[in-house]
């Protein structure tokens, strides 16, 4: 949390875990392990950098037919550790602090804005509601299992990216860029659940969604609606967090700051190509299926690029007020016997 790439990260971390710490004396609530019902994080955590760091070093060593210790002494000095695991920390320490309070939201909030959310949808929709035009427009069978493939790939997407940014690359600069801006996705997103809390359409007017197609995002649906349940009822008698939360949209927010760090990072095309269409994907895959209203969507994507700005100007990545990648100086290589291109 010390290394200068991620200091306004630490700080962000640090505030967000005193905020669940108040929020859980004031309110006599527990402080959970987000998701270490079934795999502690002690153990997931180190086994998922582990994982990572093995992804990063093995092909290398098999494709130039060196030692794994080789190739890990050239690409792991003390100053990508430090970073790496900087990253890390201040990454936990901001996701579980977030994912805490947002359990905490209905003890502190109990007021619901579905139905003004729902009425400005229409609106927007000039009379409509967005869900069943798009159900309209698609059709609920198979369009509902590949919405909900695209919905399950995000959980999955996010932290292949961290991934990414702290162990892969070695351009600290974006990576800390990324890191941070994530942090502050997550930091505005909880503001806006507890401003302004909301289930989303699939849990304030189910009848819309009956319709569609069963698939691994109804169970998980129904999964996170027992859990809300049983932490309402009395969250000391289970190890589970209450994630409902519509407004804003986080898979919105961080999916634009994906798309727009790698525009300003110049990643090749195809990334960039792929991620505005998985955005687009996210966008309606979270309103088909029930996740959001669209205005939980809009609310998200102004979060997004508020974080990347924000992140920008914490790390330094800024130029005549724009933000734009910073130059790093070079690091000597270590030598070897054969080159590899990082």
């Amino acid at each position: 949390m010390g290394q200068p790439d991620f200091r306004f990260a630490g700080v962000l971390g640090a505030v967000m875990v005193i905020a669940m710490m108040t929020v859980s004396a004031g309110w006599d609530l527990p402080v959970r392990d987000p998701d270490g019902v079934v795999v502690p994080t002690y153990v997931r955590l180190p086994l998922i950098v582990l994982a990572a760091l093995a992804l990063d070093v093995v092909p290398r060593a098999i494709a130039r037919r060196e030692s794994v210790v080789t190739i890990t002494r050239e690409r792991w000095d003390r100053t990508q550790w430090a970073f790496a695991l900087g990253g890390v920390v201040t990454w936990y320490a901001t996701y579980a602090a977030f994912r805490n309070l947002k359990s905490y939201v209905p003890f502190v909030n109990d007021r619901l804005w579905d139905n003004e959310l729902a009425s400005l949808d229409r609106w927007l929709w000039l009379g409509n509601d967005p869900a069943e035009v798009l159900h309209q427009w698609l059709g609920t069978s198979w369009t509902a299992e590949l919405l909900s493939l695209v919905y399950v790939a995000w959980i999955v997407l996010v932290p292949t990216t961290l991934g990414v940014a702290l162990v892969w690359t070695r351009h600290r600069a974006a990576g800390s860029w990324f890191v941070t801006a994530v942090a502050v996705d997550w930091a505005l997103g909880v503001a806006t659940y507890f401003a302004m809390p909301s289930l989303g359409p699939v849990y304030s007017a189910p009848r819309e969604f009956t319709d569609i197609d069963h698939t691994m995002v109804t169970s998980l649906q129904e999964s996170m609606m027992g859990d809300r349940v049983e932490v309402l009822a009395d969250p000391f008698a289970t190890g589970a967090v209450q994630t409902i939360a519509a407004f804003a949209s986080l898979h919105v927010a961080i999916m634009v700051t994906m798309v727009l760090i790698a525009q300003l990072v110049r990643l090749p095309r195809w990334i960039l190509v792929s991620s505005h269409v998985f955005l687009v994907l996210t966008v309606i895959s979270t309103v088909y299926l029930g996740w959001h209203f669209f205005v939980d969507a809009i609310a998200g994507a102004a979060l997004g690029a508020a974080g990347v700005w924000i992140a920008a100007l914490a790390t330094g990545n800024v130029e005549a007020g724009r933000p734009r990648l910073r130059q790093e100086v070079p690091r000597p290589r270590q030598r070897t016997d054969r080159t590899f291109s990082a």
